[in-house]
């Protein structure tokens, strides 16, 4: 699951981003609302914890941005904004929940892992079908005619990248972008190597290769005999 971080104490920021990387996060971080909301709109992120109070944009002007543009990744404020009045000014801005600092580590995991569930609720049980290839993106679960395929958690995050957008072309750099963390500081050959390491483990010729350009997976049911 990928996470946005928005927050302008860097200390935090930085203990933060341990913690949540420790406890199986890909994390991207920004230190205040400008490049926190820019980061946001890429719509990149299964989830964002932002900072309510923050030189320049703040995080309320910040969340009604992201809902102006109709970006629904769910919104954990994380302040020291403690009033009834601020909390509801802060849900009705269109958060999905809100917590005080200072805060337990605990209580932080479990309000994200119940916001993730609340998400993903619907995606749990939707199965992307491309041909007789499927994946269950929540679990890394991939068959093909009904045999199981083990997948790592990068290689399901890349075949699903793939298979939401079959018949599509999508470039190194995007696939470099939306399956490893922006901050990451792999190189895009990576993206060559994972692609090797999908194809190794599907039968046939899923994944085509569009020269100086990035990788299509392949639509038709039958592609066996189709060219890679």
């Amino acid at each position: 699951m990928k996470l946005l971080l928005v927050d302008d104490e860097v200390k935090l920021l930085e203990a933060l981003s341990h913690i949540l990387k420790k406890n199986g996060y890909l994390i991207d971080t920004a230190a205040d609302g400008e490049t926190g909301l820019e980061l946001a709109m890429t719509g990149a992120y299964d989830l964002i914890i932002l900072d309510w109070m923050m030189p320049g944009k703040s995080g309320m002007e910040v969340l009604k941005e992201l809902r102006c543009h109709c970006l629904n990744t769910p919104v954990l404020f994380l302040t020291a904004r403690d009033s009834a009045e601020d909390r509801v000014a802060g849900l009705d801005a269109g958060a999905d929940d809100y917590l005080i600092k200072p805060f337990s580590t605990e209580e932080l995991l479990a309000r994200l892992r119940a916001l993730a569930r609340r998400q993903n609720k619907e995606l749990t049980e939707n199965i992307i079908t491309v041909g007789p290839l499927t994946l269950n993106p929540m679990h890394c679960e991939a068959t093909c005619h009904g045999e199981p395929i083990h997948l790592t958690v990068k290689e399901s995050l890349l075949l699903e990248l793939l298979m939401r957008n079959a018949g599509q072309v999508i470039t190194k750099e995007r696939i470099l972008y939306k399956v490893w963390s922006y901050s990451s500081d792999i190189e895009i050959a990576n993206v060559d190597l994972y692609i090797h390491y999908l194809r190794k483990k599907l039968p046939g010729n899923f994944i085509r290769t569009i020269r100086g350009v990035g990788f299509c997976l392949q639509e038709d049911t039958d592609v066996s005999q189709a060219s890679s």
